[in-house]
């Protein structure tokens, strides 16, 4: 049946409307999860790939644990994000070293995060903190 194997390759949203993307290196993965991003949030995942990539030439991408991370080099992340149900909240792993320090505290040493709303991106901060994030040591996970 037509509609049956059309909701089958459809991805799960998970808690909040996170998309269930498989674990995988590369943008293939990443773009996936980017399209299964429920309403506003597919927009300004859209967008935060385009700035990220425009500001880190040759950035490396993956998705784990159901999130995109953004990276200098295989296997070591400066930066991901996560959908939730009002918001996406991006998470720089170094936050604490990024001026100004991002508005959002973690119980993690050194994390902060950025909560972003629909129609709240900014745009030119939030480069400035791609590009500050990228030039720190990153986080092997």
């Amino acid at each position: 049946m037509p509609g049956k194997s059309s909701k089958a390759s459809e991805p799960v949203l998970l808690s909040g409307g996170n998309p269930q993307i498989a674990k995988g290196y590369g943008n293939e993965p990443v773009q996936a999860y980017i399209a299964a991003m429920p309403g506003w949030k597919k927009d300004v995942g859209i967008r935060l790939d385009a700035l990220i990539e425009a500001a880190i030439p040759g950035v490396q991408k993956a998705v784990k644990w159901n999130t995109p991370f953004y990276g200098v080099e295989q296997g070591v992340w400066f930066l991901s994000f996560h959908c939730f149900t009002r918001y996406i909240k991006v998470t720089f792993f170094r936050g604490t070293s990024l001026d100004p320090v991002p508005p959002g505290t973690s119980k993690q040493a050194g994390v902060r995060y950025l909560d972003i709303h629909e129609g709240q991106l900014d745009e030119d901060q939030f480069t400035e903190w791609v590009r500050q994030a990228s030039a720190l040591p990153g986080e092997k996970l």
